[in-house]
């Protein structure tokens, strides 16, 4: 017993023997123990040991795959090694296809200089237009940090669709270019809750449809990696009242909760690059300048009011967007809200210093957009507003060429 606590209390480092470790890999101990044995296998540097851990990157176990993977990496110029990182990119996992991807390739092509470079055609600019042929024009990887909420499904005369599909392919093809003109590694927030459909009469039922969930799989596919859910939790009075009917007769089945949350699904375009290098792209006093104060939410549970208003039916609340604007995004770098809505994200970006590039496909937010702005700013020439087709030359003043995948 004496014998077996030692070399467990070995174990992770090369001291522990090979006849130890060897007892662990095949015997009946946890993944971390398993772990720890091969790290020490790892770390006695010694070719002789390479067969041991190849066998183990074939387990089923991802994390006793990777552990031998990371053990042969003193390895690496070996040809076998280099073969068994080119076979891992095909490898079921999406982290062990990283670690091999990392391995053979880097983190990626250096953009230290340019990454926080904002094209001038983008600052504290609103364009009326629909948002896939403004996009069109704009540079890959201009924008820092974008926070949206689409449209609702059919609620409005320029947000119809034949059917729930069709949405979401717009939705996806939305977010494929806002993929394209975010800057590598930096953070989009979709707002979002389930949509209901009313029913079209006492005969029929109405329709629920998870969009959250619905649309998280194509964004991870467009290459966004999810990183956080955020509940934005409202006062149960501003809620639709759906158990109306239920409190009368309780009967069971009929139960429908009142809908007090939406979800803010946080992403980041994916990079092997870790957040510091984001960081280190700005000088010292910006990042002071952007620490975040005391009053933020310290759990993934948010309690904001929202906001009415006569003029758009579902408005952000300022407060709404100044938490994600101060916590994923410093000064100085460039906001998007590809459906601007009434121009909270705007108005919020000025008043912590940022520069803000907003799209509106209807001619009457818009113009509720520059009115608040003009207002907000106290300054006409604080912004530029355009209609899609003077964008478009504006954005030809800058010798741009579009990018060679924009949609026509």
């Amino acid at each position: 017993m004496n014998e077996e606590t030692n070399f467990m209390d070995l174990l992770g480092s090369p001291a522990c023997s090979l006849e130890h470790c060897l007892t662990v890999l095949n015997g009946e101990y946890s993944t971390n123990q398993k772990k720890e044995a091969l790290s020490s296998i790892g770390r006695k540097r010694d070719k002789e040991n390479k067969e041991i851990l190849f066998k183990f990157t074939k387990h089923k176990n991802p994390e006793i795959v990777m552990q031998a993977t990371r053990g042969l990496l003193v390895f690496k110029q070996d040809e076998d090694v280099i073969k068994l990182l080119n076979d891992l990119l095909q490898h079921s996992n999406d982290m062990i296809r990283d670690v091999a991807e990392i391995e053979l390739n880097g983190r990626g092509h250096s953009k230290e200089k340019s990454n926080n470079e904002i094209p001038d055609y983008l600052k504290d600019v609103v364009v009326e237009g629909d948002v896939l042929e403004v996009l069109e024009c704009v540079k890959d990887e201009s924008i820092h940090f974008t926070f949206t909420s689409p449209p609702y499904y059919n609620a409005r005369d320029y947000s119809i669709y034949a059917n729930y599909n069709e949405y979401l392919d717009f939705l996806e093809s939305v977010f494929t270019e806002v993929h394209r003109i975010t800057k590598e590694g930096r953070f989009f927030i979709l707002n979002t809750s389930p949509i209901i459909m009313p029913r079209v009469g006492r005969k029929y039922s109405s329709r629920r449809y998870a969009l959250p969930f619905d649309i998280h799989a194509r964004l991870a596919n467009i290459g966004w990696e999810f990183i956080d859910d955020i509940i934005w939790s409202k006062p149960e009075l501003s809620a639709k009242n759906r158990v109306s009917g239920f409190n009368v007769n309780r009967k069971p089945l009929t139960y429908k909760p009142n809908p007090c949350i939406e979800y803010l699904m946080v992403y980041r375009k994916k990079t092997h690059r870790l957040i510091d290098w984001n960081l280190k792209l700005y000088d010292l006093k910006t990042i002071e300048d952007s620490l975040v104060n005391d009053d933020f939410n310290r759990s993934n549970i948010w309690n904001i009011a929202p906001t009415a208003s006569k003029k758009h039916s579902a408005v952000f609340p300022v407060e709404l967007c100044r938490q994600v604007i101060k916590l994923y995004s410093l000064k100085n770098d460039l906001v998007f809200d590809p459906f601007a809505g009434s121009g909270t994200m705007g108005a919020a970006a000025i008043e912590l210093d940022r520069k803000f590039f907003l799209t509106e496909i209807s001619k009457v937010y818009f113009d509720v957009i520059v009115k608040r702005l003009t207002t907000y700013s106290m300054l006409e020439n604080r912004f530029s507003s355009f209609r899609v087709e003077s964008f478009r030359e504006k954005v030809v003043e800058y010798d741009y060429n579009p990018p060679n995948n924009s949609k026509t």
